[in-house]
């Protein structure tokens, strides 16, 4: 019963964090949706449906629109990065198999392995926000055209600015995160495959020990 607990423990924490790390960015793609809808629809269907916004069946509904968007964000930006990151991959890793390997030697090393998860979220985050930067900048300037305010278009020029920025920033942290950990992962994998044995240490008293001395 107690080594049921202590595996289900670990299984529970990653699965945790996965739903919270596609919740992450699926806030962002809801976020984008809206700026959207509110650029075809206009202010005046804005102002209409603000009130139904605040009820809280509508926090429910984009609680889980945000989870599901998440979901289909995060395979979005993974199949649009899939080619740039093999190609980073092979620099450590020569064919698929050695990286499938090296995955399968971290797990016996249990810290590494969890500080590698966590890496590998980090990653997730940052890929998946590289494409909510760029979709929140676009729905927002769009949305901007669709109102009539004073400085309309440096409000324009700062937000794609930012927005730009932004998205470079994340694409740079995903590219360091990438390749930290594939480089970590064959330092580790290479240089502790298994580990050596300890020679055993003679009691005092022993045989062995009295020859010592």
């Amino acid at each position: 019963m107690k080594n049921s607990t202590q595996s289900e423990s670990p299984a529970l924490a990653a699965a945790t964090a996965m739903f919270v790390e596609v919740l992450v960015i699926g806030i962002g793609a809801l976020t984008a949706t809206v700026f959207l809808l509110v650029a075809l629809i206009g202010p005046e269907a804005t102002a209409k449906l603000a009130p139904v916004a605040g009820s809280s069946a509508a926090t429910g509904v984009a609680l889980a629109a945000s989870y599901a968007l998440g979901i289909l964000l995060d395979r979005a930006a993974d199949t649009a990065l899939t080619t740039h990151r093999r190609r980073l991959r092979t620099h450590f890793f020569s064919s698929n198999s050695d990286y499938a390997k090296a995955r399968l030697r971290l797990a016996d090393f249990p810290v590494l392995a969890a500080r590698a998860d966590y890496a590998r979220s980090r990653m997730r985050i940052c890929r998946g926000w590289l494409l909510n930067s760029l979709a929140l900048t676009l729905t927002a300037d769009l949305a901007m055209l669709r109102y009539s305010f004073e400085h309309r278009l440096l409000a324009l020029c700062v937000t794609s600015g930012l927005g730009i920025l932004t998205a470079y920033g994340f694409y740079r942290a995903w590219r360091v995160l990438t390749v930290t950990g594939y480089r970590k992962l064959a330092e580790q994998t290479a240089a502790s495959p298994t580990t050596p044995p300890v020679p055993a240490q003679p009691e005092p008293g022993s045989m062995s020990s009295q020859q010592v001395h």
